[in-house]
Order: C-alpha cells, then structure tokens, then sequence
C-alpha cells in the first residue's frame, strides 16, 4: 500500500479543524454584507452626492479614448452605456470613483461594527469577572478539603465537626 503524502495528511487535518467551514461561512456572510453596503451607497449616498455634484452620476462619468470605426469625430456620448453599446474604448473613471467610495463606506462600517462587537465582548467580560469577584458561598473542610456551605457546622461528606 502506497503512503499518503504529507501535505494531503495536513490538508486533511486543516479541513477537519473547521477552518474550511468557518472560511466558508465568512465569504458567504461577505457576500451578503456587500449587497447590503453597495445597497446603502447605490440608494441612500450616492443621491446625495449627486445633489452635492448637481445630479452627476458617477457611473455615467468616462471619457471616449476611441470612436468606433465609421462614427463621425464630433460623436458624443450621453451615458456610459451608450458609449459602450456603439463601440467606444472609453476610460471610465467615473466607475473607478464609485468603486473608492465603495471600499471607504465598507471600511467605516466595517469598524464601527467591530468597535460594537468589541464593547459587547467587553461588558460580557466584565459581567463574568464580577459574576466571579462575587463573595465566597463556600468554604474547605479542614479534614477532607472537600467544599462546603459558609454555614455548616459538619462536614456532610467526613461528617467532621466544623469550628469557627
């Protein structure tokens, strides 16, 4: 019988450890969180920096590099997909912005979701170090050091009398 390579044995264990699934799940939820931002840029910023800019769309801002082959040399544009559905290279930074604006929203909310996740990871904490600073409900028999309440006064595992 012929012996496995080393690198399929630490494949194997790297997918049995649950990062594969745990990778998985974080692409997915990615997915999802990237509709949900391209979303709130797209319909709730994107108008608003199109009353700042005096309607601009982004998306409809290029510029024509190369006319298509017969088109006259005065031929203008209205919208990118015009532009494209004719034929025409176009250099469409208008996109790129977009794209930028994209990535800078994600960022911001992607930190304050962290710096949300963090303060709730770190008042689950504290309530749990206060849980455990809590007083003693219990005390060691001097015989047995098995643990008993604050108020025996025997030992209901060795049955000793405790004095205090």
């Amino acid at each position: 019988m012929r012996k496995m390579p080393k690198w399929v044995n630490e494949l194997k264990d790297f997918a049995m450890r649950g990062n594969v699934m745990d990778l998985a799940v974080g692409v997915i939820i990615g997915g999802a969180f990237q509709a949900i931002v391209k979303s709130l840029i797209n319909d709730l910023v994107m108008p608003f920096v199109g009353l700042i800019t005096g309607g601009v769309n982004f998306m409809d801002q290029f510029v024509v590099l190369r006319l298509p082959e017969g088109a006259p040399a005065e031929t203008v544009y209205k919208t990118l997909q015009e532009a494209t559905e004719a034929g025409a290279t176009t250099f469409n930074y208008g996109a790129f912005i977009t794209a930028v604006l994209n990535f800078a929203i994600m960022v911001v909310v992607v930190f304050f979701m962290i710096k949300f996740i963090n303060k709730m990871t770190n008042l689950i904490s504290r309530k749990k170090e206060e849980e455990e600073e809590a007083e003693p409900t219990t005390k060691k028999c001097p015989f047995c050091c098995s643990e008993i309440a604050l108020e025996a006064t025997r030992c209901p595992h060795c049955t000793s009398p405790i004095e205090e």
